[in-house]
């Protein structure tokens, strides 16, 4: 009796082992196999095509933090986030609360607020392109009618970081939008109802006390998105500048000593130290938010 006791927990138990090996099989060639491949790539000078290689051991992740190019794409990539991430989720933000409200107008706003996520960058370079033209775009012509000088956005080294963030900026706006319609959705009108009993007044005072509180679990969900999206800019590089005027970014140098110097082991490298970066970048924000996280 007490061994038949024993072996049913013992057989439910290799059930759910074997539910759950095809997933954590399928984990292993998705993350693991990969990863390790990346990590035996970086310790080494392999180039794409070539038939033997060499063990170089740290010898590439040093040279990194030596390569002009890779410095100049990391401070490029920290300056696009500096500007995407506060601006994505205040207007993110700012967009819902000012759809919300909205009954019979909402829907329209929304797909039109959306549009830009579901396009692509590439196909609307061209469009950007012309929009930013220091002779023919719109946005100039726009500077020069209000008595201000031309700019080249697209060329000039000093404005190109700037000008790709707030392409970038256009395309994330309505994603965040979408998550904080939803955040506001769940929060109970119960809430609001009591608050104005208890006297408190609508507008800037209840968004303190109320909304945004309970939006924090929401928020710490954007911030992290928008972080990871802002981190990832290569499109908009690719399309609109080549990684001219010293708009490299930190993939679009992963792309260039990969795939058009072949330099596989370096660019294995790169794509680590990226990794990490992100991995910390997203602990760190996970940690600082999550104690001001309420969750109801």
């Amino acid at each position: 009796m007490p061994n038949a006791q024993l072996s049913k927990p013992l057989s439910t138990a290799w059930l759910g082992i074997g539910m759950a090996a095809p997933a954590g099989l399928l984990l292993i060639i998705l993350y693991a196999l990969p990863l390790i491949s990346l990590l035996v790539l970086s310790l080494t000078n392999y180039e794409l095509g070539a038939l033997d290689f060499q063990w170089t051991g740290t010898q590439n992740f040093q040279r990194a933090w030596a390569d002009p190019v890779f410095v100049r794409s990391l401070k490029n990539t920290l300056l696009y986030m500096l500007i995407v991430i506060p601006g994505g989720v205040f207007f993110g933000l700012l967009v819902a609360l000012l759809i919300h409200p909205r009954i019979r107008s909402r829907s329209f706003y929304e797909v039109i607020y959306f549009l830009p996520v579901t396009s692509s960058l590439i196909a609307m370079a061209t469009v950007w392109q012309f929009l930013l033209h220091p002779k023919l775009g719109f946005v100039n012509a726009a500077l020069k009618a209000m008595g201000f000088a031309e700019i080249a956005f697209i060329s000039d080294p000093g404005w190109v970081i700037p000008s790709l963030a707030l392409i970038g900026l256009w395309q994330m706006i309505g994603f965040n939008m979408i998550i904080y319609l939803a955040g506001l959705s769940q929060i109970p009108a119960e809430i609001y109802e009591a608050a104005a009993i208890d006297g408190m007044g609508a507008g800037w005072e209840r968004f303190l006390r109320i909304t945004w509180p309970m939006l924090t679990p929401t928020t710490l969900f954007v911030v992290i998105t928008t972080s990871i999206s802002a981190f990832k800019v290569f499109d908009t590089v690719l399309a609109l500048t080549q990684g001219k005027s010293e708009s490299e970014v930190i993939l679009y140098a992963i792309y260039l000593e990969g795939f058009q110097y072949f330099k596989m082991g370096y660019a294995a490298a790169l794509t680590l130290i990226f990794l990490a970066l992100i991995v910390v970048a997203s602990s760190l924000q996970l940690l600082k938010w999550d104690k001001k996280v309420h969750y109801a």
